[in-house]
C-alpha cells in the first residue's frame, strides 16, 4: 500500500489520505468460509495478510513521525506566542509611562504659560500706573510739584526702577520656563506617539503569532485524526491477518482431526465413541493404575462441546462468560472430571494442576499423565492449556471455544512439561 507523504510547510500540514483497508471485508468473509469448509486460507494468503499488516504499520510510523514534527513546530510557536505576549505587555507598560510623562509635561507647560501671563499683566499694570502719575516720571510737574518735592520724586523713581527690574527678570525667567516647558511637551508628545506605534506593532505581532498557533493546532488535530484512521486500518489489518491465521489453523486442525478420527473411529460431533475409540478406552480401563482410569474416563466424552469454565468432578456443566450458554468442559474442567473418576481431587485450574505432582519427562509419560502448554514453555506461570496423555504421543483434550473434546498430538511447540498427580504414584 502507498503512503502520501505529510508535508509541513510553514504553519500548515498537507493531507494524508486515510484509505479503507482494501479487501478486508471480502478477506474476512473468505476466512469464515474457509473455516467452515475445511479448505482454509493458503499459506500465501496468510503471508500476504502479514505483509499488509507491515505496510499499515509503516504508514502509522510515518504519520507518527509527521505528528511529532508538527507537535514540535507547535511547541516552538507556543514559545513565540508567549514572547510576543510579554513584549506586548511591556509596550503597554511603557505606553502608560509615556502617557503619564506627557500629561506631566503638558501640565508644566500650562503652569509656565499661566505664570507668564500673570507677569505680563503685572508689567502692563505698572506701566499704566506710571503713566497715570502726572504725565510720567520725568515731567516737570512730577519733579517739583509731586509729594515731597524733588526728594520725594527721587524716592519714588528709585522704587519704580527696582520694581521694573524685578518684573523684567521675572518676565525673562518665566519666558525661559515656557520655552523649556514647550520643549518637554513636544518631546513627551513625540515619545507618546512612538510608544503608541510600538504598542500597536506589538499587538499585531502577538495577534499574528496567536493566529499561527491556532493554525498549527488545527494542523496537529488533522494529523492526529489521520493517524487515528491509519491506526484503525492497522488494527483491521491485524484482525484480518489473525482471522486468516486462525481459519488456516482451524482448517489444518480439522483435517488432522479427520485423519485421527479415521484412525480411532471417533465421532467428534456427539458424546459417542466409535469402535476404535471404545477399544482404546476399554484397554485403558483394564489398566490397574489410576492414570489409565482417568484417561479412559476422559475418552468417554470425546465430541462434547468446549465450554469456558465448564466441567466439574461430576461431568460436563454449563460454563461462565462466553461458555454460559454451553454445557461441556474446558481443558482443566475435563482433567478435574477425569481424575475424579480415578478418586483423585484436583483443582479446576491448569497452573494448580501442574503443581499437583512430580514432572515426568517425555519418555517417562504414562496414560493419565497431564501434559501442559504455555506461552513461554520455560515459564510455568504462562501455562494456558492442559490435556490428558493417552499414549503413542497423543492426548485427549478440550481445546477451545467452538471445538469439541478430541484426540490430538501431545507434543506441540508450546509444550511446557507434564505432571503425574501425586496420588497416582
Amino acid at each position: 500500500m502507498g503512503f502520501t507523504t505529510l508535508a509541513i510547510a510553514g504553519l500548515s500540514a498537507g493531507p494524508v489520505a486515510a484509505r479503507p483497508y482494501s479487501g478486508l471485508r471480502s478477506g474476512m468473509a473468505g476466512a469464515r468460509l474457509a473455516a467452515g469448509t475445511g479448505s482454509g486460507p493458503s499459506a500465501g494468503d496468510v503471508a500476504r495478510s502479514r505483509e499488509r499488516v507491515r505496510e499499515e504499520a509503516t504508514r502509522v510510523g510515518r504519520i507518527g513521525a509527521a505528528l511529532a514534527e508538527a507537535d514540535g513546530r507547535l511547541d516552538d510557536l507556543a514559545a513565540q506566542a508567549e514572547l510576543a505576549v510579554e513584549r506586548y505587555n511591556g509596550e503597554r507598560a511603557r505606553l502608560a509611562e509615556a502617557g503619564a510623562a506627557y500629561e506631566a509635561a503638558a501640565q508644566r507647560t500650562a503652569d509656565a504659560r499661566r505664570r507668564f501671563a500673570e507677569v505680563r499683566g503685572d508689567v502692563a499694570a505698572l506701566a499704566a500706573s506710571a503713566y497715570q502719575s502726572g504725565g510720567g516720571l520725568l515731567s516737570g510737574a512730577a519733579v517739583l510739584g509731586g509729594p515731597g518735592g524733588p526728594a520725594g520724586f527721587l524716592e519714588r523713581a528709585t522704587t519704580l526702577q527696582v520694581l521694573a527690574g524685578r518684573r523684567r527678570a521675572l518676565l525673562q525667567r518665566e519666558s525661559a520656563a515656557k520655552t523649556v516647558a514647550d520643549v518637554f511637551e513636544r518631546q513627551a508628545r513625540d515619545a507618546l506617539a512612538a510608544r503608541q506605534g510600538a504598542t500597536q506593532g506589538a499587538a499585531e505581532a502577538q495577534q499574528a503569532v496567536a493566529t499561527a498557533v491556532a493554525r498549527q493546532q488545527e494542523a496537529v488535530k488533522r494529523i492526529q485524526q489521520q493517524k487515528a484512521a491509519l491506526v484503525a486500518e492497522l488494527n483491521a489489518a491485524r484482525t484480518h491477518a489473525a482471522a486468516l491465521e486462525k481459519a488456516r489453523a482451524t482448517a489444518l486442525e480439522r483435517a488432522r482431526l479427520q485423519r485421527t478420527v479415521s484412525t480411532h473411529q471417533v465421532v467428534p460431533t456427539g458424546a459417542r465413541l466409535g469402535a476404535g475409540a471404545k477399544t482404546l478406552a476399554r484397554g485403558l480401563a483394564r489398566g490397574s493404575d489410576l492414570g489409565s482410569v482417568a484417561a479412559s474416563a476422559a475418552l468417554k466424552w470425546i465430541g462434547t462441546p468446549y465450554s469456558w469454565g465448564g466441567g466439574n468432578e461430576g461431568g460436563p456443566t454449563r460454563g461462565i462468560a462466553q461458555g454460559a450458554g454451553t454445557v461441556g468442559f474446558d481443558c482443566s474442567g475435563l482433567v478435574t472430571y477425569a481424575w475424579a473418576r480415578a478418586g483423585v481431587r484436583l483443582i479446576h485450574y491448569a497452573t494448580a494442576q501442574y503443581n499437583a505432582g512430580p514432572h515426568p519427562s517425555r519418555n517417562e509419560l504414562r496414560p493419565g499423565d497431564l501434559v501442559f502448554f504455555a506461552h513461554d514453555p520455560a515459564d510455568p506461570g504462562s501455562i494456558h492449556h492442559v490435556g490428558i496423555y493417552i499414549g503413542n504421543g497423543q492426548m485427549v483434550e478440550a481445546p477451545f471455544t467452538g471445538a469439541r473434546v478430541r484426540i490430538s498430538p501431545a507434543f506441540r511447540p508450546d509444550y511446557a512439561g507434564a505432571t503425574r498427580p501425586a496420588a497416582a504414584q
